[in-house]
């Protein structure tokens, strides 16, 4: 398989978690996002979005969107398992998991920050932006687990909702967030952090880390 990804994008992080934990491999490759290589005509042609992670499996077919990937790894490659069988937990575990990557993520993500200073925001209202969207996105997600005992966010092994949590807190930190607000998701992220899935796919870790 091969990767298509930028070591610092979230998206990218949470697929190289799925990876790792099911014990697949894939030919990582970089497109810098800051140098726009995602819109290079080649890339477009596999990502019409121009966005990262793309998959592309051992027979040629393409995958967009992270959790699209994950779920699909998740069918295709069911052990260890991402979700839980009963359907209930896995819907609360999906709801988590879309709480960052589908609300929080991209309010913040390069697209949308790059936008916001072409209409002429300030470089500290941009950082304020990314923070406060942040901000929203944890402070919801913290209370959605608030009741979970863990370790993980949804119990004693970590699902998409950990691969999303993970590299969300990570992006936090990078815009001056005090994620000690946020202690039950602070537990969970401990907990996936003391994973080698985890720390191998941490953005600091990849060839193309700057």
């Amino acid at each position: 398989m091969k990767l298509h990804g930028y070591f610092r994008s979230s998206a990218s992080y949470r697929v190289r978690i799925a990876l790792n934990l099911k014990g697949l491999g894939a030919d990582h490759l970089p497109h810098h996002l800051r140098k726009g290589e995602q819109r290079d005509p080649a890339y477009l042609a596999l990502n019409p979005q121009g966005l990262v992670p793309t998959l592309q499996d051992d027979q040629g077919a393409i995958i967009t969107q992270s959790l699209a990937i994950i779920e699909w790894l998740e069918e295709t490659d069911p052990e260890p398992p991402l979700l839980p069988k009963d359907p209930l937990r896995r819907a609360k575990i999906r709801a988590f998991a879309m709480a960052l990557a589908c609300d929080t993520h991209p309010l913040q993500n390069l697209k949308v920050l790059g936008r916001l200073r072409q209409i002429g925001l300030s470089e500290e209202q941009v950082t304020e932006w990314a923070a406060w969207a942040n901000r929203e996105g944890l402070s919801a997600c913290e209370t959605l687990i608030a009741d979970e005992p863990g370790p993980f966010c949804f119990g004693a092994k970590p699902t998409i909702a950990d691969l999303c949590l993970v590299p969300q807190l990570a992006n936090a930190r990078r815009f001056g967030v005090e994620v000690a607000a946020f202690p039950r998701l602070l537990k969970a992220e401990a907990a996936a952090k003391n994973l080698k899935a985890f720390a191998d796919a941490a953005p600091e870790r990849q060839p193309d880390a700057e």
